[in-house]
């Protein structure tokens, strides 16, 4: 059985559960918080780092959620594919997803990480900085997805499994402009998407731990 490390509420998590989702390949989750410490205890042994998620198959350790996500498609595949077999096609992939990782989510986490500090300790220059590399990444992504329903090519794949948390959590933080209409459509989609909803859902719970952004409907 394979077994995954990690915490519901986390968008990198979530981007390794929604292709455990997309193709119902079984799996444990392992919660990783103070009420199963050993859960914690295992993850520092497979993963000193100590980030996660994290998944160990048949005791081999697995981590990077783009790593999991590829692993999965090598060993464990299913009727979606979530890396095309086409080199090139592929690379747009692998593209996207760094897109995803690196510029919505890292200025995202900015902003949480910032209204998690203690007053005399925020860092206003750099919560500027990472608003306006989203608004950047927006404007690009805007363009990127005119005319197109996933982030490369025709077919759901890796690329959309890092949008789907990234880009919500993001639009909690830093709202997508209402004029990006093409940005606001796209996370539509993901949303709509089972394997993502249910992802969704589950994180639900902890809401209310979010320090920024009003708690969206969806």
């Amino acid at each position: 059985m394979l077994q995954l490390f990690g915490h519901p509420f986390s968008s990198y998590c979530q981007k390794a559960l929604i292709a455990f989702y997309e193709n119902d390949i079984p799996f444990t989750f392992r919660m990783l918080d103070p009420d199963h410490p050993d859960n914690g205890a295992r993850l520092s042994e497979l993963w000193p780092i100590g980030k996660f998620p994290v998944l160990e198959d048949d005791g081999n350790a697995v981590f990077e959620a783009s790593i999991i996500v590829e692993h999965l498609h090598l060993h464990h595949p299913g009727p979606v594919r979530l890396i095309p077999d086409d080199p090139a096609a592929a690379l747009e992939v692998r593209l996207l997803d760094r897109v995803f990782d690196n510029h919505v989510a890292t200025p995202q986490q900015k902003l949480v990480l910032d209204a998690l500090r203690p007053e005399g300790q925020k860092d206003p220059a750099g919560v500027a900085d990472a608003r306006a590399a989203l608004d950047q990444a927006y404007a690009w992504l805007d363009a990127h997805m005119a005319g197109r329903e996933w982030a490369a090519g025709d077919m759901f794949s890796l690329a959309d499994c890092a949008a789907a948390p990234h880009l919500f959590y993001a639009h909690w933080s830093h709202p997508v402009p209402e004029a990006m209409r093409h940005v606001r459509a796209y996370l539509r989609r993901l949303l709509e998407r089972p394997s993502f909803a249910r992802a969704v859902e589950e994180a639900r719970p902890w809401r209310p731990y979010f320090p920024l952004g009003g708690m969206p409907e969806t």
